[in-house]
């Protein structure tokens, strides 16, 4: 059961329990005696309120926790990339170098970062090119997906927002630039960093799933309350 319908479950127990407890009002209870109804009436109320804020508020921390986890993994990825690539800005680009200390080719600078980050990865563009796992367009590239142009000749670290980074040619040095690449001349992009999730907060699962606990006990609840409010109104 979503959470709209048992809501909507909850908002016609509310119904009834109000219509019950207009009708338990004329009940005249034995003298010496307290109503039991008035007494199940106050305690359904509190409990089903109690419940509906629970439920209600798990589901909208848990939405939030998803929107903010979300951000976070992209923030993130981003992050960890241009952490990478900070030391290298400004170093020479030297054909076939691969000396941080003197210089980088644009293949051999995407390897480095990509082994402070954790990854090894091939020497060459041509090699480079079948790591990871491809993605379709620019559109959907990620901060840190790699994107081969000029036939697998040149490589670039997308950084996102329309910008990327690389070595680029000799008398140039290593810098943070506008991405002039399209989807007309890029060869390949290839994703080398797992995607970033917001996870299971986000939702809220199936009956049994992960989501927020607890929804169809709280009905079966409910009910139970409803039903013994009924059995006393008798």
């Amino acid at each position: 059961m979503s959470m709209t319908d048992a809501l909507g479950r909850i908002e016609e127990i509310r119904s009834t329990l109000s219509q019950l407890s207009g009708a338990a009002g004329t009940k005249t209870a034995p003298l010496g005696t307290t109503s039991s109804v008035t007494g199940t009436d106050t305690e359904f109320a509190s409990t089903l309120s109690s419940l509906t804020s629970a439920a209600t508020g798990t589901a909208g921390a848990a939405g939030a926790a998803g929107a903010a986890g979300a951000a976070a993994g992209g923030a993130a990825a981003d992050g960890k990339v241009l952490d990478a690539v900070q030391k290298y800005l400004g170093l020479p680009y030297i054909w076939g170098g691969n000396d941080p200390a003197q210089g980088l080719d644009c293949s051999s600078f995407v390897q480095n970062v990509y082994k402070d980050l954790g990854y090894t990865l091939p020497r060459v563009t041509w090699d480079q090119m079948n790591s990871g796992t491809e993605v379709a367009s620019l559109a959907q590239a990620q901060p840190g997906d790699l994107i081969f142009s000029h036939d697998g000749g040149h490589v670039a670290i997308y950084l996102g927002n329309g910008k990327a980074v690389d070595a680029p040619q000799p008398g140039q040095t290593i810098a943070i630039r506008d991405a002039w690449e399209n989807d007309s001349n890029i060869t390949t992009i290839r994703r080398i960093l797992p995607t970033e999730t917001a996870g299971a907060a986000g939702s809220l699962s199936a009956p049994g799933g992960a989501g927020v606990p607890g929804i169809s006990d709280l009905v079966a609840s409910a009910r139970a309350a409803q039903a013994a409010l009924m059995g006393s109104a008798a």
